[in-house]
């Protein structure tokens, strides 16, 4: 989070401007607005493709000084980033930070309150019983939270959104795409490629390919297949982690007998007639010509553990994987490709984490650095450079490493168990497993949690946040401690924020099913990863104990885990090389993308156009004629409203004060904080939802940028500082 003397400085910059400002900076000449492309696939600005590439938590800044960080071992990426476009290193996730979250947030351009992806990588809801269940984040976009349920324990979309006044499924992020006529092509991408190969009536295999279907019956086979075989994996390689969805018009779908249906029944403004393509079955030979396999940028066959053609599995997106079938699809005439590239730092083959320096892991980064010269290579040769193309680079998340110290890149791969006494070695690796029940008095209610370095809790019978019983197994859970070998010998405190789901509401964490909705969220010490089970046998069996398998935990509202990157090459994009000058966060990303394009979506994003990373030129007019103060406004609402921001901050610490505070006989200072905190919360709604609508149609609503009325956005500007002032206070003073 960031500091407050930073909050400070950013205060007074923006009360100077608003005392004496000029109304605007001008950038010179320019089109009207952005043209709207053709029915056969064209964009602004002269670009003619898009690849959008999210990496799994890979790092610009060290984990260890003495260690050159992932993309400082990837120039050839980090090269090109630093020296052709914008590479903004002031970038920020969203809370909870986690693979889905982050993905999907930068996909959508919404928080995720609004694309229904609150807690991830899985998440549990409450069932009509007071107990809870657990879903997976990572579904096909119009999947329910329980998808084989008969009926399902919830039926809401799992991707689910209320801005039409109902649950309905999220729009899509391919839509815009589509709908002006081009293919989109997704390659391992979370959600908008099949992510299992369920047969069931809500499955992914019945709704895509219908029941009786070859493919259906290859997956109802495939399931029954025993484990560990070829057979038991060949529904998931055909099937799941590729597609292409088609423009309007037929695209790679147009007389291909592999194409389905593209079904989107709640998108706004409708999505009849469109198709896809889905799985390397049906991908790999429309991008190829005909033949069954894809190669990886060093030629070889793409292929799963059994030498089968098509998906690897998620943990095998390496750089040459998804980059080789990224560039296949871009010379297939698919102009628009998002790829997902699985971490580095994770050793699948011995199944541990891997440290800053050590053999492996910078091996492995060696292997994603060439990877990028083979493609970069590769594409410009096919003429798809940064002169007709926009990049974009960026991550899901960073995350923390939980570990000692080496001065040569050694470290030690062993269980350590503090439970029994044992001293762990200064080059120890690996996460803080700690039973958060065995660190509590007992008689606590019954409760479950999902297990992470943030867990969020859920007690059983969904009590009133008031309630007794729960508000003293809040207490107590704020002054739990435990031994973190990293920190001291002595125990520690495991928590750094509570919240209930006054400030869930603050931090978007409360979505349209109210099912979901966590009991309340601890934000641990990021050393921990917190769950109800003791460590298993080969840790000692105990409470606590240090597992060498994991070492980067995310999820926290700390600083090393929320603060990422974003790269921007290609047409309209300013060369500003590394800033920090951009304060961003992932649906940021998406109306910036759109804006450049000449496209829209059919819904107010969260994020706003970042326009200090564009030319002149490529700034649409209703931001460019009132820039300096729109730049201002926006600056002031990423602050009130990203859940990094400096109000969330605040929010965060005075909800943390609160829960920690009183006893059975008088709980009355918890009572005032939430009460603040949910009163500057409705406010903060409010003014960020006359924000919103100002700076997105400044951006995207043509001649409404003559419209924009300079004292009203002053006048905005002064109710965000005013806001900010007064969560500062509730937290110096709660």
């Amino acid at each position: 989070m960031r500091g407050r003397s930073a909050l400070a400085a950013f205060v007074v910059l923006m009360l100077a401007w608003v005392v004496g400002a000029p109304a605007a900076l001008a950038h010179g000449g320019g089109r009207d607005h952005h043209p709207k492309p053709s029915q056969g696939c064209g964009f602004a600005n002269g670009i003619k493709h898009v690849i959008y590439v999210q990496f799994d938590n890979t790092h610009l800044f060290r984990d260890r000084p003495q260690f050159a960080s992932d993309l400082e071992q990837m120039p050839r990426l980090l090269g090109f980033m630093r020296q052709q476009g914008t590479l903004n290193d002031n970038d920020h996730t969203i809370l909870i930070s986690h693979t889905a979250g982050g993905i999907l947030s930068a996909f959508t351009g919404l928080y995720p309150d609004r694309n229904g992806q609150t807690v991830t990588n899985s998440y549990r809801y409450f069932k009509d019983d007071g107990t809870s269940a657990s879903a997976s984040a990572f579904k096909y976009w119009t999947d329910l939270v329980d998808s084989d349920g008969v009926p399902p324990a919830d039926g809401l979309p799992n991707m689910v959104n209320a801005d039409s006044g109902q649950p309905k499924t999220t729009p899509a992020p391919w839509v815009p795409y589509t709908r002006a006529g081009c293919d989109f092509g997704a390659v391992a991408s979370a959600n908008v490629v099949l992510e299992n190969t369920s047969t069931g009536p809500n499955g992914d295999m019945t709704k895509v390919f219908g029941q009786g279907s070859p493919e259906w019956n290859e997956a109802l086979a495939s399931n029954a297949a025993p484990a560990g075989t070829a057979a038991r994996a060949l529904a998931q390689t055909d099937f799941v982690g590729f597609a292409v969805h088609c423009g309007r018009g037929g695209g790679l779908c147009k007389h291909n007998a592999n194409a389905k249906a593209d079904m989107l029944p709640d998108e706004p403004g409708g999505y009849a007639g469109f198709q896809g393509l889905f799985g390397a079955k049906a991908v790999n030979p429309a991008i190829t010509g005909g033949q069954p396999v894809v190669n990886d940028t060093e030629g070889q066959p793409i292929a799963d553990p059994f030498g089968q053609p098509g998906f690897p599995g998620f943990d095998g997106m390496l750089a040459k994987v998804s980059l080789g079938y990224v560039a296949q699809m871009q010379e297939a005439g698919v102009p628009v490709t998002y790829a997902y590239i699985s971490d580095a730092h994770d050793n699948h083959t011995l199944v541990r984490a891997s440290g800053p320096g050590e053999a492996d892991y910078q091996a492995q980064l060696q292997a994603y650095d060439q990877a990028f010269g083979a493609f970069f290579d590769r594409l410009k040769a096919h003429g798809i450079d940064k002169r007709n193309t926009l990049f974009v680079f960026t991550v899901d998340e960073n995350d923390h490493f939980a570990g000692g110290d080496s001065t040569d890149g050694t470290w030690s791969h062993t269980f350590c168990n503090i439970s029994g006494g044992q001293v762990c070695p200064p080059n120890q690796i690996g996460e803080v497993n700690a039973n958060l029940a065995a660190l509590l008095p007992a008689g606590e209610p019954p409760f479950l949690v999902h297990s992470d370095s943030a867990p969020t809790v859920y007690v059983t019978g969904r009590p009133q946040r008031t309630d007794p019983a729960l508000r003293k197994l809040e207490r107590d859970v704020a002054a739990a401690q435990a031994i973190d070998p990293y920190i001291s010998p002595a125990p520690t405190p495991i928590t750094k924020f509570l919240v209930d789901p006054v400030t869930e509401q603050t931090l978007h964490m409360v979505n349209a099913d109210a099912r979901r909705t966590p009991t309340f969220t601890l934000f641990a010490n990021p050393d921990y990863f917190l769950s109800t089970f003791n460590c298993p046998a080969a840790g000692g069996g105990g409470p606590v104990c240090i597992d060498y398998h994991f070492a980067w935990s995310h999820g926290d509202a700390t600083d090393d885990i929320g603060r990422i990157w974003l790269g921007l090459v290609g047409p309209g994009v300013r060369n500003l090389g590394q800033t920090s000058r951009i304060w961003a966060d992932h649906t940021d990303v998406r109306p910036t993308m759109l804006a450049l394009l000449g496209l829209e979506d059919s819904y107010e994003p969260d994020g706003r156009v970042m326009s200090q990373a564009l030319r002149g030129d490529a700034v649409p007019k209703g931001l460019r004629r009132h820039e300096g103060s729109l730049v201002v406004l926006g600056a002031v609402y990423k602050q009130i409203t990203a859940p990094f921001g400096a109000f969330a901050h605040d929010a965060l610490v005075a909800s943390t004060r609160a829960l920690a505070s009183g006893s059975a006989t008088d709980d009355s200072t918890y009572a005032a904080i939430e009460g603040r905190v949910e009163a500057l919360t409705q406010r903060r709604d409010a003014l960020v939802a006359q924000i919103r609508t100002l700076l997105n149609n400044a951006a995207f609503g043509g001649g409404w940028g003559d419209r924009v009325d300079e004292r009203q956005v002053r006048r905005l500007i002064v109710k965000g500082l005013v806001l900010l002032a007064e969560g500062r206070r509730l937290a110096a003073h709660a």
